[in-house]
């Protein structure tokens, strides 16, 4: 009952709220990004939402403050990670005020503030039919995977602890709970980069490492998501 007609109220009413209390917040991170990134403060990446009626996720735009400038090498390619991340940067992820943004994804729909956690479109197309189970409900700001570990557990476990989500049934008190350990996490400013890590890895690039696909795999599904982007 909950899952089908309540939670996208709570939804909306709570996203609403959180806008309202927090544009201050929005607002000075709005205006500090511009100046810190040397331009446009918010960063808006494709991701795979929720399937639709033809079995195939919907692409959104997730929004989220910059936290890496847009700096090249002389012959026009973004430098490293580590390197474009500077102290406001590092500072937004680590208190996770970069996340703040999203509160739009969520009033509009694209997102719930539990669920899934979307990741990139080039890691879905790695995954198994029955690890993209995991976007048969609306992905969200947080999940169970965000508050037992966050970035510092594995992929598969990530994956597991979604799948975890939808079929032990969603609830109000589940979500509730979820809420209040995410709170812990971002308080605590813990597991928000794998340790040792600026950027976690993609999760194709995971395999790869792991030896779990060939090269020529590799290309075939990184081609399959830019076809994906291009739709």
């Amino acid at each position: 009952m909950y899952a089908v007609f309540f939670k996208r109220l709570v939804d909306i009413a709570l996203s609403l709220m959180a806008l309202i209390v927090l544009s201050p917040v929005l607002l000075v991170l709005t205006v500090v990004g511009a100046i810190a990134m040397k331009g446009n403060p918010f960063f808006l990446q494709p991701r795979p939402g929720k399937k639709g009626k033809d079995g195939k996720e919907k692409i959104f735009k997730l929004i989220k403050f910059r936290t890496m400038s847009n700096a090249k090498d002389k012959d026009g390619n973004l430098l490293p990670d580590d390197q474009r991340l500077g102290k406001y940067g590092a500072w937004l992820r680590s208190t996770s005020l970069d996340e703040l943004p999203e509160l739009l994804n969520i009033f509009v729909g694209h997102l719930s503030i539990c669920g899934p956690r979307p990741f990139l479109v080039r890691d879905c197309v790695f995954m198994t039919e029955e690890q993209r189970r995991r976007h048969t409900v609306r992905p969200g700001l947080t999940g169970l995977a965000q508050v037992n570990g966050r970035n510092n557990i594995t992929w598969e476990q990530k994956i597991e602890y979604d799948l975890e989500y939808i079929d032990s049934g969603i609830t109000f008190l589940g979500d509730l709970k979820i809420i209040f350990g995410t709170v812990g996490k971002v308080l605590k400013r813990s597991d928000t980069v794998r340790e040792g890590t600026v950027s976690d890895i993609d999760f194709g690039d995971w395999l790869m490492q792991e030896g779990k696909v060939d090269k020529d795999t590799y290309d075939a599904k990184q081609e399959e998501a830019r076809e994906l982007l291009r739709l």
